[in-house]
């Protein structure tokens, strides 16, 4: 028996909303929502509804389009929704053909030839999924292709688990100002916005999964379970402004790369006070500029972290290891040398708080001397709740401590700190 999405009517709402007359529409709102699933089946809809109609569907990242999308919710779509319709599907260039020869392209920014090759062609329908995580400039250039005429509507799609009142979605939906600009929108009945959240999905999620969302802290239920923007934290350090300005897509060549390890001093997950080891990856490219290529924070043991360190170094090609030592500098040195016995470690230890550390790093970012490669949610939340006063996050700021080691070392030459020896 074929399975079925069973809609509820605040999907059916959402439905609605999508076929309507605005052509920017947003569903915003917490995770599991069923979001990206209605989205998809709208532009399937529209698909077959107008022959040799062409839709494209974007995220930040190829290989996630290709794992949430291509490989996961758009088969779902096919077998739940619309089980009779043959679909030939590409797997090497991510192109769903239909019967009447409409197609559906999927791409991810970080890819520059499938993008170039995409934005050659002009689309009734474009899907940023993710938005929060896609830089309005991309978001712009892609909105250049919009541009397909057929019968329908152009439309253009986006969804996400809102970000700050500072991040673009914000500004051109619910302020209804260009990004990045003070000017009204030209047309605001063309931008309508909907909130869909868990509960709103709750005929097709486990119960256990809501237990999981009430266990989040306050800032994370606010994103992932009620679906509403954050506030700014009076006197944070970086605010989604700092960060959004400097995002790119991709990062340049870089000179050097470094892995920061901030340990944790627990045994490892299992461990009831653990908190995470914070694995940052950022590099410093040919421009002078600091890049914060990726978050591999984890909660593992000794061995299970150094493992993964050994692991983002590799994957960036890193040039060194830079790991804190205040719980146990021997420890920390020994178990990534357990890992790998000829791995260049630096070992640094603070001799300031964690304010007086962070605030030389966050001067980086206000100067316009560091950029995120795409978005680091979980990173950049940390960063948001550090405060001039302190850290106001939950837990640790292990993420942002293993950041501030990372362009203390690639940007300030430890002038901070009192470092380990090579």
């Amino acid at each position: 028996m074929t399975p079925s999405f069973r809609l509820t009517p605040k999907q059916h709402e959402a439905n609605r909303l999508l076929a309507g007359p605005a052509t920017n529409i947003l569903l915003r709102g917490g995770s599991r929502s069923g979001k990206t699933f209605l989205l998809i089946r709208a532009i399937c809809i529209r698909a077959m509804r107008s022959p040799e109609s062409r839709h494209a569907v974007w995220r930040f990242r190829l290989n996630h389009v290709k794992a949430s999308v291509w490989q996961d919710t758009f088969p779902k779509v096919m077998e739940m929704c619309f089980p009779e319709v043959p679909v030939a599907t590409n797997d090497t260039d991510l192109i769903a053909t239909f019967p009447n020869r409409s197609q559906i392209y999927l791409g991810g920014l970080d890819d520059k030839a499938r993008v170039e090759k995409i934005l050659g062609l002009e689309f009734a329908t474009i899907f940023f999924n993710e938005c929060s995580q896609i830089p309005w400039p991309s978001v712009e250039t892609s909105l250049s292709r919009l541009a397909q005429k057929t019968d329908l509507r152009l439309k253009a799609y986006f969804d996400c688990n809102p970000p700050s009142k500072l991040h673009w979605t914000y500004e051109m939906f619910r302020s209804g100002f260009k990004p990045g600009t003070k000017e009204a929108l030209p047309d605001p009945a063309d931008y309508a916005e909907m909130r869909v959240n868990p509960s709103d999905n709750a005929a097709n999620l486990p119960d256990k999964y809501f237990g999981i969302l009430a266990g989040m802290s306050e800032a994370k239920r606010t994103r992932f379970e009620k679906g509403e923007w954050a506030s700014e934290i009076a006197g944070a350090l970086w605010t989604a402004e700092m960060l959004d300005r400097g995002r790119v897509a991709e990062a340049p060549r870089m000179a050097h790369v470094v892995v920061a390890v901030d340990p944790s001093g627990a045994s490892g997950a299992k461990d009831e006070n653990s908190d995470d080891i914070g694995i940052v990856v950022a590099g410093r490219g040919m421009d002078g500029r600091a890049y914060v290529l990726g978050d591999w924070t984890v909660n593992l043991s000794p061995a299970g972290w150094a493992r993964h360190t050994i692991e983002a170094f590799d994957h960036f090609k890193a040039d060194r290891i830079v790991a804190e030592k205040n719980f146990g500098g021997a420890m920390v040195e020994s178990v990534i040398r357990t890992a790998r016995k000829t791995a260049p470690v630096k070992l640094v230890t603070a001799s300031r708080g964690k304010v007086a550390r962070a605030e030389p790093v966050a001067a980086l970012y206000e100067q316009g001397r560091a950029s995120h490669v795409g978005s680091l949610p979980d990173l950049e939340d940390q960063m948001m709740n550090m405060t001039a006063s302190g850290y106001v996050g939950e837990g640790s700021p292990d993420r942002a401590d293993a950041l501030v080691w990372a362009l203390t070392e690639l940007m300030l030459d430890g002038e901070t700190y009192t470092l380990g020896n090579l």
